[in-house]
């Protein structure tokens, strides 16, 4: 059955929701980017990488931190 034989109601919308992605992407690379400065041990350098993952879970949490009071 091809797209244009369904009913109106039954179709997708194949738009919308996809324009976070490289917004993230970027902050993601700047974060890894701003990390990296930091490095002095490979060690380091996995903890950059890991930090540069979890850093909008660590902003979020501070947020809700410096709101609760």
């Amino acid at each position: 059955m091809a797209d244009d034989d369904q009913p109106k109601q039954c179709r997708r919308s194949r738009t919308g929701g996809a324009s976070a992605g490289p917004v993230y992407f970027l902050g993601g690379i700047g974060a890894a980017v701003y990390f990296f400065h930091q490095v002095t041990t490979f060690w380091g350098g996995v903890l950059a990488i890991l930090k540069a993952f979890v850093w909008p879970a660590l902003l979020v949490y501070q947020a809700m931190h410096a709101l609760h009071m």
